[in-house]
């Protein structure tokens, strides 16, 4: 059984390598360029990129019983703050964790292509895309999202041991670096996770945007974990995530994260692709004694640069607003069985798992 690719957060294009196992052996970086980098082929994929960076990305760090704030002392600036998140957004109070959680919303999408950076009229813009989508969640790591825009729909889920994602064009993909947050959780839409995730950040200063100074709280991805991401193709360099926290309501209000990927094949020049992903949050408002954000924008950028690309550095700019209709937290009759990963993922993980014992048993 062949493995299933690794969830990427890279763009992926609408074509599929259907050669022999031992063609594809053969020419497996090239392969891996028109997989991951449509923006070397034409612009009707543009729709499949944005839907693949834009739709379902992960937060960079899981959530794990020693990302919650210490109960008694506040031991640090960083974990101050999201203390007052947790009280202005109503975590506090509450008393207790909400179990589940179901949100449904719309979706506004646009890609811009720059080619050569400083040259003029070197932009084109594409068409913008309208859509909707559902998410529902269960403490802590059990989620599933469904999108649909311009007729494509896309899936992505997760059972609290592995992440996965479905396209119409490349089925079913296991994530590599197990269960994570889906990042639209992050985005406001989940006061709770979005504590637990930043409470082992790092208080890095302030920072004024529009007419709110925030704190700057950071997260780095440790070394261990992107290797664990990385594969002999694609070697994930660094991965960096901020939040920033209004200082006079507590709220988060921007989130911000960036990749640097390092692509290269034996005897090539390496491809270097830096991702970064900037979401502004808008219109708190309380929903069952929460505080949760009913709207925002996030912009994306995606630069290729390196010996080996032909214009030196190639950007692509994205954009994405969206707004929630619809948000409910504790919803009857949502199970674990909701949240079970395709027959594709599930047959994967098996495999994998009964190699790794016998190995185990073998050594």
């Amino acid at each position: 059984m062949a493995r299933l690719a690794p969830l990427s957060e890279e763009p992926i294009s609408e074509e599929q390598d259907s050669r022999s196992a031992a063609r594809r052996i053969q020419h497996s970086f090239h392969n891996w360029l028109k997989t991951h980098l449509p923006l070397l082929s034409n612009k009707k994929s543009d729709l499949k990129i944005l839907l693949s960076v834009l739709g379902c990305p992960l937060s960079p760090l899981s959530v794990s019983p020693k990302n919650h704030l210490p109960r008694h002392v506040v031991a640090s600036s960083a974990q101050y703050i999201i203390q007052q998140f947790r009280a202005t957004t109503g975590c506090a109070k509450r008393g207790r964790t909400a179990k589940s959680m179901y949100a449904s919303g719309r979706v506004w999408m646009e890609m811009v292509h720059e080619h050569g950076l400083g040259t003029p009229g070197a932009a084109s813009k594409g068409h913008h895309r309208t859509g909707c989508f559902v998410v529902w969640q269960m403490v802590p790591d059990m989620w599933l999202v469904e999108l649909a825009v311009s007729g494509h729909q896309i899936s992505a889920g997760s059972d609290g041991k592995v992440a996965w994602r479905r396209t119409p064009w490349l089925g079913a993909h296991a994530a590599r670096g197990g269960a994570r947050p889906l990042r639209r959780a992050l985005q406001g839409l989940d006061p709770e996770t979005i504590a637990a995730v930043f409470s082992p950040a790092q208080h890095v200063g302030e920072k004024h945007i529009g007419d709110e100074e925030c704190f700057v709280l950071e997260l780095m991805v440790e070394n261990s974990i992107l290797s664990s991401w990385s594969d002999s193709t694609a070697d994930i360099i660094k991965h960096r995530m901020v939040g920033l926290f209004s200082q006079r309501s507590g709220l988060l209000v921007r989130l911000e994260d960036s990749q640097l990927t390092r692509i290269q094949s034996p005897g090539a020049e390496a491809i270097y692709w830096e991702t970064t992903i900037s979401s502004s949050i808008d219109d708190y408002r309380r929903v069952d004694d929460l505080v949760v954000a009913h709207s925002g924008r996030s912009t994306v950028s995606l630069l290729r640069f390196g010996v080996g690309v032909k214009d030196q550095r190639v950007l692509t700019r994205m954009e994405e607003r969206w707004t929630i209709d619809d948000v409910l937290f504790d919803v009857p009759g949502l199970s674990a069985d909701c949240f079970i990963p395709p027959a594709e993922v599930q047959r994967s993980c098996c495999f994998y798992d009964d190699v790794r014992i016998q190995n185990v048993v073998i050594d």
